[in-house]
């Protein structure tokens, strides 16, 4: 991004290394923290690898405020075309109203883009609809 353009990202202009970035949702967070817990009390005879104090909150705090559960669901939640911040945020927070996805992401209303208020809220259904049928 050139020094003279300002970031903003309602507008998604939010630097290039930041959108090349891979964000990750709480449940994706999750399933690799899991994975990892599992592989440590595989291991528990070994007292260097004990598990963390702050791995175990992070591990809970992630579980807790997952919204998806499933590897399926999760994969089905990253086949719509956002950029991955957006992905991750309306993922991580189900916003029930196109003004609440909105207020949260204002880059999917930016102009250019095909996200009128329909197809947000056709998306918000679609994602009610992954979580609630996991």
């Amino acid at each position: 991004m050139s020094g003279e353009e300002e970031e903003n990202a309602a507008e998604l202009k939010i630097g290039e290394e930041f959108l090349k970035a891979k964000c990750l949702m709480n449940c994706e967070v999750a399933l690799i923290l899991e994975h990892k817990y599992e592989q440590l009390q595989q291991m528990s005879d070994d007292p260097m690898n004990q598990v963390s104090q702050v791995f175990e909150k992070s591990l809970q705090y992630v579980k807790r405020f997952s919204r998806y559960k499933n590897p399926d669901a999760v994969r089905q939640v990253r086949e719509y075309q956002l950029a991955e911040f957006e992905l991750c945020v309306l993922g991580n927070l189900c916003p029930e109203t196109v003004e609440e996805a909105i207020a949260m992401v204002p880059s999917i209303k930016t102009k250019g883009r095909a996200h009128d208020d329909d197809a947000i809220e056709r998306m918000l259904n679609d994602l009610s609809l992954i979580k609630k049928f996991e």
